[in-house]
């Protein structure tokens, strides 16, 4: 059969009575496709939020000062998820998408855990973001890449569910 033309209408070579015989691709796995694509976005956009806490963890290691483990703890399990995540998503295995996510929840529990010990939240509603930006600029960066680093996560945990449902095979009714 000669290449079909959108514009000529019907392809050459067929009267048209082929069309029962046409492959139609299922739903599931445009929606696999879609949103395969939508989760390397998130997982670029996780990386870069990661890339900010990397710096916010190391900087205090350039001023001789002992590293907090809780915090490059959190740095590396969150680095763990988004590789095996990328993996995942690659391979279409559901079986990494879901480490992945819990990987990531561990992660950012992890970091809410390190940030709470500061007390960065507390001083900040005391004594305002204009008076607490003076003394203690990183700490709340490191709450904002916190609180981004959230939301990055219910949008992925969304995105990674959906496509674990639509990556599984359809159930048969009996």
């Amino acid at each position: 059969m000669q290449q079909r033309r959108s514009a000529g209408g019907r392809p050459t070579g067929t009267d048209g009575s082929d069309y029962s015989y046409r492959m139609v691709v299922d739903s599931r796995y445009t929606k696999v496709a879609k949103f395969k694509s939508r989760l390397s976005q998130i997982i670029l956009v996780q990386g870069l939020i990661l890339l900010v806490g990397v710096l916010l963890k190391a900087l205090p290691l350039t001023k001789g000062e002992d590293p907090n483990v809780l915090g490059l703890s959190s740095v590396i399990l969150s680095f763990l998820s988004l590789i095996i995540g990328e993996s995942g998503r690659r391979r279409s295995r559901s079986s990494f998408l879901k480490i992945y996510l819990f990987l990531s929840f561990a992660a950012l529990c992890l970091s809410v855990v390190c940030s709470l010990k500061s007390n960065i939240f507390v001083k900040v509603l005391q004594n305002g973001i204009a008076n607490s930006w003076e003394k203690e600029r990183v700490q709340l960066i490191e709450a904002a890449q916190i609180s981004f680093e959230v939301l990055a996560l219910i949008v992925a945990a969304s995105t990674t569910l959906s496509l674990i449902h639509n990556m599984s095979p359809p159930k048969r009714s009996s």
